[in-house]
């Protein structure tokens, strides 16, 4: 089986399975320590983002600063998580039991995966994640939990951003946890700790 993203794939020693989503202009190696740090054991499935901005690789196309093409996110979703079935298949790891740990635009786009139903995750680490689109119609999230990572100062995801996403994400039947670093836009060790507290818990 093929698939047409350049990506990473680390089995694990355990059942779960991190689907690393990095942020702009990063790439399927830039995740690996954290994913490593996050969750010891973890499967590690870590794709590059398939648009290009200015040469740097992004999950789907924006207009401008915070403004993004929606039906490119849409169908960038729907092919991330054709993407995630067939690496199940071929590197025979449960589908199940894949969680999203996305920075930025790799966070957003596992928002939309989770807003269109283009997968189901168990759970779900977004840091510094922003609203991707408001979506048509509302999946069923009951028993999916999301964490979101915000930073205090951040001027791109904003407290308006996290809290509009954890509405949606709240109204479809998820349970969202926030945690807030005392810093900008950029992820900080506070963020990958807290990530590894959280995933660590039953």
């Amino acid at each position: 089986m093929t698939t047409s993203f350049i990506y990473r794939y680390l089995p694990g020693e355990q059942a779960e399975t991190l689907l690393l989503l990095h942020g702009t202009g990063g790439n399927e190696n830039d995740l690996l320590e954290i994913g490593r740090a996050v969750l010891p054991g973890a499967g590690l499935l870590s794709p590059r983002g398939r648009v290009l901005e200015n040469g740097m690789p992004r999950f789907f196309r924006r207009l401008s600063e915070g403004v993004f093409d929606v039906e490119d996110v849409k169908a960038r979703a729907a092919e991330l998580g054709q993407f995630v079935r067939e690496m199940a298949v071929e590197h025979q790891f449960d589908p199940a039991r894949v969680m999203p740990l996305g920075y930025s635009n790799g966070a957003n786009i596992a928002a939309a995966m989770l807003l269109m139903g283009a997968a189901r995750f168990p759970r779900a680490v977004l840091i510094r994640p922003m609203v991707p689109l408001e979506p048509e119609s509302a999946p069923d999230l009951t028993g999916c939990e999301v964490l979101l990572a915000r930073g205090l100062y951040d001027p791109l995801a904003t407290a308006e951003q996290t809290a509009r996403l954890r509405e949606l994400l709240e109204a479809d039947g998820a349970t969202v946890t926030e945690h807030a670093s005392r810093s900008s836009h950029q992820m900080v060790q506070a963020d990958i700790e807290a990530a590894a507290t959280w995933l660590a818990r039953q």
